[in-house]
């Protein structure tokens, strides 16, 4: 089943809670040293996929390879080649940030620790904080740390389950600085993010809803592959522009921003006057009509849209 420079395989695979797939039929293949992102609303089978990946659930159908390891024939193999950081900081908040890491290297059983854990504590610039209490840390300074004892064993692959939700934007960046700065060193990265513009930032990505991909492709390829054009109107009223703006024809798709809707469109795309003049008629005053190339955003709300309606 192993692919040459893949690091991670999944075989129509699904995984069911009762009666509900969250992983509905999912293949995909992650190639060494990529940096590939999950995205999908809440519900879509992200942090489920990733628990699969490392061998805390088992497939009730399909296979699961990481590391070239079948997750469930040797999962102590495993668990020696990945690293998880959880959704939730489940760290040791009445232990420092150098005990935290001191614990889980012996965990992973790591042998002469001291110089990894100076690596660690240099690269994620928590040095100078190594004394300090987990539980007296900043948000972006836990997630940092966590990611740090993740690191501790050197694991070929790492899962990130939704790492930056609830950090503040200036430790997002940092964080996604020390993301870079890892991915260099060679290590494969998955990550399930409900940001799109980290989406952006991956290798590739796949699009998930209701435990299905709706694709995998580059975030350059998925905005490049929309059959049709997209506009975007700028206005008031934005309920009643997005109603009278899914009655023009050759509409596919009509999105609300804010003080703004996207449409797009089959076909070609009315011009912006005949547009503004539609809304018009709704009682909409229109202050601006120009054609923009879709964002990745705008790709996987149509995408689920469509999958939905299907």
């Amino acid at each position: 089943m192993s692919t040459p420079g893949s690091a991670i395989r999944l075989q129509d695979v699904t995984c069911r809670y009762g009666a509900n797939a969250a992983v509905d039929g999912v293949a995909l293949s992650v190639g060494k040293g990529e940096v590939f992102g999950l995205v999908g609303p809440d519900g879509a089978g992200k942090t489920t996929l990733i628990r699969l990946l490392c061998g805390l659930l088992r497939p009730a159908s399909g296979r699961v390879e990481v590391a070239g390891c079948d997750t469930v024939a040797r999962a102590a193999d495993l668990k020696r080649r990945i690293g998880y950081l959880s959704q939730r900081f489940s760290l040791y908040g009445d232990l420092t940030v150098e005990e935290n890491l001191d614990f889980f290297a012996r965990l992973h059983a790591v042998r002469g620790h001291a110089p990894r854990k100076e690596e660690l504590l240099a690269f994620t610039r928590l040095g100078p904080f190594r004394d300090r209490l987990a539980d007296r840390l900043s948000g972006g300074m836990k997630q940092k740390l966590a990611l740090a004892c993740t690191l501790i064993h050197r694991p070929e692959v790492i899962f990130l389950d939704e790492p930056t939700t609830g950090v503040d934007p200036v430790s997002r960046r940092d964080f996604w600085t020390i993301l870079n700065e890892l991915h260099g060193t060679g290590i494969t990265i998955l990550m399930a993010t409900p940001y799109l513009d980290e989406a952006e930032r991956c290798s590739r990505v796949a699009l998930l809803d209701h435990g299905r991909v709706l694709a995998c492709d580059t975030p350059r390829a998925l905005r490049s592959g929309r059959r049709g054009p997209m506009v975007e109107v700028v206005c008031d009223r934005v309920r009643e522009a997005a109603t009278a703006a899914r009655g023009v024809p050759g509409v596919e798709s009509v999105q609300q921003f804010g003080d703004r809707i996207h449409v797009g469109f089959r076909g070609a795309a009315p011009a912006p006057e005949a547009l503004a003049e539609t809304l018009a008629a709704a009682g909409v005053t229109v202050r601006q009509v120009r054609a923009i190339t879709p964002s990745l955003e705008d790709v996987f709300i149509e995408m689920v849209g469509t999958g939905r309606e299907a």
